[in-house]
């Protein structure tokens, strides 16, 4: 058997996107919401306050908020503001990039937490927008490079949904962490440039377009060249 039978077989024998699980796309995005609520409960039944726990820059003990302070809030707002987006980027990770969805929020939530330990000014940086942010900047940028219809039709859909939070970056909020933004922004552009290389090559080999078999019909429609093909029976 020669690679190229090999290399298709493998990426045959896949499951369609329809047939996986739900833990692909809704049951960890719900699990993180889960979570911020019930630290944010917990904090809040027992009069406690984790503040301390979030990212303090440029501080060594500061750096036990890289791991922390995603799931440490302020207030209610604050972790309702954070909630949906939160479930809807996740579902989009999982979903579209399930391969790497584990390995971009890793890196997400490593160089998020660094970059904002280096920048930030000196006070607690907590709360999960940051990672908000680094999952915006990603999902956008790699539908971007990769240039594949479906990871482009997300990148449309962030920016329509979340597009206006840009200016959120900018110290323009008292009392906003803009530099945690701003460090997840920077993080999830840094990891589409890295990822999108490979997701690239993958998209562009046409064998791949079983992983979703309903585009072949949609692909049908196009020559080689990308020429829109009107009647794809007289075309056959």
């Amino acid at each position: 058997m020669n690679k190229e039978s090999s290399y298709y077989q493998n990426h045959t024998n896949e499951q369609p996107a329809s047939q996986k699980t739900l833990s692909y796309y809704i049951f960890y995005p719900l699990l993180f919401v889960f979570l911020i609520w019930f630290v944010f409960w917990i904090e809040d039944t027992f009069h406690l306050n984790f503040t301390r726990y979030g990212i303090y820059p440029r501080r060594l003990q500061g750096l036990i908020g890289v791991v922390f302070s995603p799931f440490i809030h302020s207030g209610f707002s604050h972790i309702f503001n954070n909630s949906i987006p939160l479930f809807v980027l996740s579902s989009f990770l999982f979903y579209h990039y399930r391969r790497i969805a584990w390995r971009i929020l890793f890196w997400g939530f490593l160089l998020t937490g660094l970059l904002t330990w280096l920048i930030g000014r000196p006070s607690y940086h907590i709360g999960m927008s940051g990672i908000i942010y680094m999952l915006i900047a990603f999902l956008f940028f790699s539908g971007v490079f990769v240039r594949y219809y479906r990871l482009m039709a997300v990148s449309l859909i962030v920016v329509f949904l979340y597009g206006s939070l840009i200016w959120l970056m900018l110290p323009i909020v008292e009392r906003m962490s803009w530099e945690g933004h701003l460090s997840g922004f920077v993080s999830g552009l840094f990891l589409s440039f890295i990822y999108s290389k490979n997701l690239k090559k993958r998209y562009q080999h046409k064998k791949l377009v079983k992983i979703y078999p309903e585009d072949e019909e949609f692909l049908k429609h196009f020559d080689e060249n990308g020429n829109f093909i009107e009647n794809t029976e007289q075309n056959a």
